[in-house]
């Protein structure tokens, strides 16, 4: 009977053990959203003219009315058809 008690006690101690960190992870899991900067503001974004890579506004290079992803790309000119 004492084995019996005793068994319940650890069965239940590792319960609380376990329980607890896995709350603890599911919390720390919950405060984090996983992204850098996911509460920053949305911004626009552009295609390069030449090669078509997608970047935001703020980083493209303006020449003539197009954006650029790279100083070379706006010295070479949009991407003839």
């Amino acid at each position: 009977m004492k084995a019996l008690v005793v068994l319940l006690a650890l069965l239940f101690l590792a319960w609380l053990i376990f329980g607890s960190a896995r709350r603890r992870g599911r919390d720390a899991r919950r405060d984090n959203t996983g992204a850098p900067g996911a509460n920053a503001p949305l911004e626009d974004m552009v295609a390069c003219a030449h090669c078509g890579v997608h970047l935001p506004a703020s980083l493209a290079l303006q020449a003539q009315g197009r954006s650029y992803c790279s100083a070379a790309h706006r010295d070479v000119g949009p991407r003839a058809l």
